[in-house]
């Protein structure tokens, strides 16, 4: 067993540590800050800071653009249907179908995905609270996770990675 140790020990370099600690370091930044703003499903902050922490800053600014446009468009588009249609199988269907023609029209095909994930959450995940509340909480979630994500990116930027680290980085 000590050699098992001793061989993974052997592979993390400076570089695996340093991304290591900072992404951890963004991550449960970005959970303090969304239970600070008292929302239900904080999580969703840190899971967007992980994504987002994997970048380059200028990677990051690209994907960060188009998952806050996806995620606003999702959740705007989640709340109409719910509110006005109910949550069900058909509503979501219509709701990815329309999502996937305004982002093409918009020129946000990467925003698509987000869009998409938010409009599934929103609508087919059960909420005590109104499709509104669920939207705003989902949008100002993802937001804050962006936000940390790329604030902790230009403060503390993602050096080259070595092959062993190189995993990380994609």
């Amino acid at each position: 067993m000590p050699e098992l140790s001793s061989r993974i020990l052997g592979r993390v370099d400076r570089h695996a540590l340093v991304h290591s600690a900072r992404t951890a370091i963004a991550a449960i930044a970005s959970l303090l800050v969304a239970r600070a703003l008292g929302l239900p499903e904080a999580y969703w902050a840190a899971i967007t800071t992980l994504i987002i922490m994997q970048s380059t800053l200028g990677a990051a600014l690209a994907v960060s653009e188009q998952r806050l446009a996806g995620t606003a468009l999702g959740a705007a588009l989640a709340a109409l249907l719910a509110t006005y249609f109910g949550s069900n199988m058909i509503v979501f269907t219509l709701g990815v179908f329309a999502i996937g023609l305004i982002c093409a029209a918009l020129s946000l095909g990467e925003a698509y995905r987000m869009a998409s994930v938010t409009l599934a959450i929103v609508v087919l995940i059960p909420h005590t609270k109104p499709a509104w509340t669920v939207a705003t909480h989902r949008f100002v979630e993802v937001s804050v996770g962006i936000a940390v994500g790329l604030g902790l990116t230009a403060l503390w930027p993602h050096s080259d990675p070595t092959p062993a680290t190189a995993s990380y980085s994609k």
